[in-house]
């Protein structure tokens, strides 16, 4: 009886796994992995508390977003235009639009570059395209079943960056110091590493992307707009699952490159096949073969959720017919911007903007705009008429405020040090 239970609760876990699995593991993308890869090569061990920090603040802000979702059955941008003036919504759009935008384009050409590394006949931009390509077919072909269904089996790529330090011959007692004893450098460097690893895991598209994803798997479900105790502990449960994967991949991506890549001397990470380039000398071939194939797994995961987040905000402000299940004749315009989006993300390698300028202009972006986007969310949270009796709880509310109080603090002293 025991040994059939075991099987039975394991498939109901991961039946309850969704928007907030695949959320969690999308922020993840190429340009986190560059981000995350510098903080290590450039400062050592010593930015892996962050991890831990940024763990209870993600799954509070991502746990509004989706109850939010839940219980309006509709996206944020609607909730913002429904419920608040006007210049408000404009001011997350023109926020958001450039940093996702960038996002998309530094993730496009780091898969590319990530490919031309592993075949250096082709050139990056034919890859560049090509993942562009693949990604226009996917999400217009298929409908939002099969899309949530594939971006939850790529979630499984992001595996390989924990198996990677295991490679590696590590000093777990100095691994566990610089885990649990925060360490500060009064620095713009520094300052400036803290705010993009800020942005570039509490970003805020997947505030977006995951209040909205709610409200469809929940029509998808056939649950209607009923909210209960279940549906909201299920919530919980695929969101607090989401956000601690998300973070124990930073916490390895970091640990890899503090690891190997600090101690050789490694400073400078550009690109993120410059992050698997360095590793291979240093760690062998098969640890760099794997950090390079996370890279197309988590692109692949990332992009379509990058570019949906902003159609989806771009059409619900217009108030055009959107969404993944609908074929490309029933919502053109919301399809058409997502081409759009590829598009011009694509465009910026053939414009030659720097990746890793791309990278942490996206994350410090991020880091800049999540506070005035927190203060929202925490408003609508708390907000009676809009979420009746299922506003934030007291421990959301504090967790909520600790991330904003944080992030505005990080983008301050990176402002004073910059200037």
């Amino acid at each position: 009886m025991d040994k059939q239970a075991s099987p039975n609760k394991l498939a109901a876990f991961f039946k309850k796994l969704g928007p907030g699995l695949i959320t969690g593991a999308s922020d993840d993308d190429p340009s986190g992995i560059a981000t995350y890869s510098q903080a290590g090569a450039q400062f050592g061990l010593t930015t892996l508390w962050t991890s831990l920090l940024t763990f209870p603040l993600m799954a509070a802000v991502q746990g509004m977003c989706a109850r939010i979702g839940l219980v309006t059955s509709q996206g944020l941008t609607v909730t913002l235009k429904m419920h608040y003036p006007r210049p408000v919504l404009y001011l997350m759009l023109l926020f958001s639009f450039p940093a996702i935008t960038l996002n998309i384009g530094a993730d496009i050409q780091g898969m590319g570059a990530v490919c031309h590394m592993i075949f250096p006949a082709i050139p990056v931009s034919v890859f560049c395209v090509l993942v562009t390509a693949i990604m226009m077919f996917i999400i217009i072909q298929y409908s939002y079943q099969k899309i949530a269904m594939i971006l939850k089996w790529l979630c499984l790529s992001l595996l390989l960056y924990i198996i990677v330090p295991f490679m590696i011959k590590q000093d777990w007692a100095q691994v566990a110091k610089n885990t649990f004893i925060p360490t500060i450098q009064y620095n713009k460097d520094f300052f400036s590493i803290i705010v993009a690893i800020l942005g570039t895991t509490i970003s805020p598209y997947l505030f977006f992307w995951q209040t909205t994803m709610e409200a469809e798997d929940q029509q998808h479900n056939g649950k209607g707009i009923v909210v209960d105790k279940k549906i909201l502990g299920d919530m919980k449960t695929d969101v607090n699952t989401g956000m601690l994967f998300s973070n124990m991949v930073m916490f390895f991506i970091i640990l890899t490159a503090g690891s190997v890549l600090y101690p050789a001397g490694v400073r400078e990470i550009d690109t993120v096949d410059q992050a698997a380039k360095a590793l291979q000398p240093l760690a062998g071939k098969l640890t760099y073969l794997i950090f390079a194939s996370g890279v197309l797994g988590t692109g692949l995961l990332a992009i379509p959720v990058l570019a949906g987040s902003q159609s989806y905000m771009l059409a619900e402000t217009l108030g055009w017919s959107a969404g993944l299940d609908k074929k490309f004749a029933q919502a053109k315009p919301f399809y058409i911007s997502i081409i759009v989006s590829l598009i011009v993300g694509l465009s910026l390698d053939f414009l030659g903007v720097s990746p890793i300028k791309a990278l942490l202009y996206t994350a410090i972006a991020y880091g800049l705009t999540a506070p005035v986007m927190i203060v929202m969310i925490m408003h609508i949270g708390n907000n009676k008429k809009i979420m009746k009796e299922f506003t934030n709880s007291r421990l959301s509310n504090v967790l909520g405020a600790l991330t904003l109080i944080l992030m505005t603090a990080a983008a301050v002293a990176m402002i004073y040090f910059l200037f």
